[in-house]
């Protein structure tokens, strides 16, 4: 049996080892790594949350942009511009002095949030609702039939943020215009609010169309929307594949047939067997191949054994269809 005799310096590494895996050394260790932690920022919505948010409410801003568009007669575009949590009393500061605001209801919950309204969009939406052409007007405060008749556009706006909002079920009930002085009554001032902001652009105005909730509405859509957006992030692959497999499975009428004409009244009416219509269309105008009701290509009519078929001779650019 060999015996080893340690140097000085040997014996003073391994104290020194020794020394170091103590519980004071692991604690200090983990005392380096601890940084500072801003509580101010809890809560604050995170990647996921805003992905879903702009889902919904881009969603919002189509179906809001083609009603109204309708609605009007004229050219109405409505963009999502932010999404983010801030504090009512912030809100507040960004509420022009001439303003439109008012509350609603949001069931079941039985939550007011704030609706906010550029007053500069009035005059051109009142003007078309009357028959004008849409003009800009004065920046000034509405009359009691003026009120009515934007309460109206407030109204639908409220109509088609419970149709985008279905997913999380919350339905959005106008209640009725509020005065600069009792929206700081709505919601306590203190509250994170979550707010959402619009850009409204009509042919000769634009404004803003911002939206605030409380906290008790912003933690339960942010809930409801993170959830149902981890499920449809975790299952995406699978169920692409799945309707993949049955969209394959779909079947569509078609149809191969001349383009589209105009006839009168009157050669409709004269029609009888052995009449020959006119159809103003050249000789060689070829039909079109036509899927649900959608044209697709242009198609030579030919027979392909016992069965008529269709030769595809030029696809149709989306441009014109």
């Amino acid at each position: 049996m060999i015996e080893k005799t340690l140097k000085q310096d040997e014996i003073d590494r391994l104290f020194e080892a020794a020394r170091s895996s103590t519980p004071e050394a692991a604690r200090s260790e983990v005392r380096a790594r601890v940084v500072p932690y801003n509580f101010s920022s809890a809560g604050q919505i995170s990647t996921d949350q805003l992905r879903a948010i702009s889902m919904l409410n881009d969603l919002f801003a189509r179906n809001l942009t083609h009603n109204l568009a309708a609605w009007l007669r004229t050219r109405f575009q409505v963009n999502l511009v932010s999404a983010e949590q801030i504090q009512f009393n912030e809100f507040l500061l960004r509420i022009p002095e001439i303003s439109y605001v008012a509350s609603v209801r949001l069931e079941p919950l039985g939550a007011l949030s704030v609706l906010q309204l550029d007053l500069g969009l009035a005059p051109p939406i009142i003007d078309l609702l009357l028959g004008g052409e849409g003009k800009d007007g004065p920046l000034r405060e509405l009359t009691d039939i003026e009120e009515s008749i934007l309460g109206s556009v407030v109204e639908i706006i409220c109509r088609e943020l419970t149709a985008a909002w279905q997913p999380v079920g919350l339905s959005f009930n106008f209640e009725r215009r509020q005065m600069q002085t009792q929206v700081a009554r709505i919601i306590a001032v203190t509250e994170k609010t979550l707010c959402l902001s619009f850009e409204i652009r009509m042919p000769h105005s634009s404004g803003l169309l911002n939206l605030a909730f409380p906290a008790v509405v912003a933690n339960t859509i942010l809930r409801r929307l993170t959830s149902d957006w981890g499920r449809r992030r975790r299952h995406a692959g699978d169920a692409r594949a799945r309707m993949g497999v049955t969209a394959r499975r779909i079947r569509f009428g078609c149809s191969l047939q001349l383009p589209t004409v105009r006839l009168a009244a009157r050669v409709l009416e004269n029609l009888e067997p052995g009449s020959i219509l006119r159809l103003d269309l050249p000789a060689n105008a070829l039909p079109e191949w036509r899927v649900g009701g959608q044209a697709l290509s242009e198609a030579q009519a030919i027979r392909q054994g016992p069965h008529r078929a269709a030769r595809i001779e030029r696809l149709i650019d989306e441009g014109d269809r």
